[in-house]
């Protein structure tokens, strides 16, 4: 992946585990003692961030040699090899702690997201992401969402219009934060609004907002807006989403359906790292 950033990510999350040393590798490894280690998957999921875990030892140790025999997006069963890391046996081990930290998180991620968009693959609704991130790792963990099938949502406060019902409660009405942001922004931007009734859902129609996020409506009400808005906004569904229901959410024709647990809750996936002798 390219990503500017991550050489920084990566020196912080070093220094983090590291400190001022590692005492045990220090005191019991030879410098120049050499090894190789084995990365395999210990459970079934999708390969993410496998040039994440390159770029830890990299920058711990350029010598390092790594090969990578399951690239991101690539499927695994338990038992296969995923890369092997050679050179430094210090560095090795000094370096195996946050680069499968990045890894198991970004695969989690991915498995996750691949399992949810595949079970919605025969109706129109894409999966999309949520700010609902780690912080720090926006990036990588939005990266791994697309690695897995699904689309971005906006990244940040910064690229993209998003009115909630904490704005409308201080601005004062929907169509006063509609026609008020409008005059102030590119006309290039899109104006998403979040409503919560079909009251307001009209309201946001009226004033020709370009995406609606249906926030927290059951099924039945979902379905409603679906007929209401009839395609003069795109709909996004959000709120409480899960493997469970998903599936539901999508019958009612919604454009959109963002789901917050495809990074704030996410299981990291099971991936150890062996030496071998």
């Amino acid at each position: 992946m390219n990503y500017l950033g991550l050489e920084n990510l990566i020196k912080r999350a070093l220094e983090e585990d590291i400190g001022h040393g590692d005492i045990t590798t220090a005191n019991l490894i030879p410098r120049e003692q050499q090894a190789a280690g084995i990365f395999y998957a210990k459970s079934p999921g999708i390969v993410a961030g496998i040039d994440v875990c390159r770029a830890v030892f990299n920058y711990l140790d350029p010598d390092i040699g790594f090969e990578v025999k399951r690239g991101d997006g690539d499927l695994i069963e338990p038992g296969d090899t995923i890369a092997v890391v050679s050179g430094r046996a210090a560095s090795i081990l000094t370096g195996e702690r946050v680069a499968l930290n990045f890894l198991q998180r970004l695969s989690g991620i991915a498995s996750k997201t691949r399992a949810m968009a595949e079970s919605i693959k025969y109706y129109k609704a894409e999966l999309v992401d949520t700010r609902k991130t780690t912080p720090g790792l926006r990036v990588l963990e939005k990266y791994a969402v697309k690695i897995g099938g699904a689309r971005n949502h906006r990244f940040g406060l910064y690229d993209g219009v998003m009115i909630k019902d904490n704005h409308i409660k201080i601005i004062g009405s929907i169509q006063k934060a509609v026609s008020t942001i409008r005059s102030r922004i590119p006309h290039t931007v899109k104006i998403e609004l979040e409503v919560e009734t079909l009251e307001q859902l009209q309201e946001a129609l009226d004033s020709r907002v370009d995406i609606i996020l249906l926030d927290n409506m059951d099924i039945e009400k979902m379905k409603r807006a679906v007929d209401i808005a009839n395609g003069r906004a795109l709909l996004e569904a959000s709120g409480g989403i899960n493997e469970d229901n998903i599936v539901e959410v999508a019958k009612t024709g919604v454009d959109f359906i963002s789901v917050g647990a495809l990074t704030h809750s996410v299981k990291s996936l099971d991936i150890s790292l062996e030496i071998c002798k």
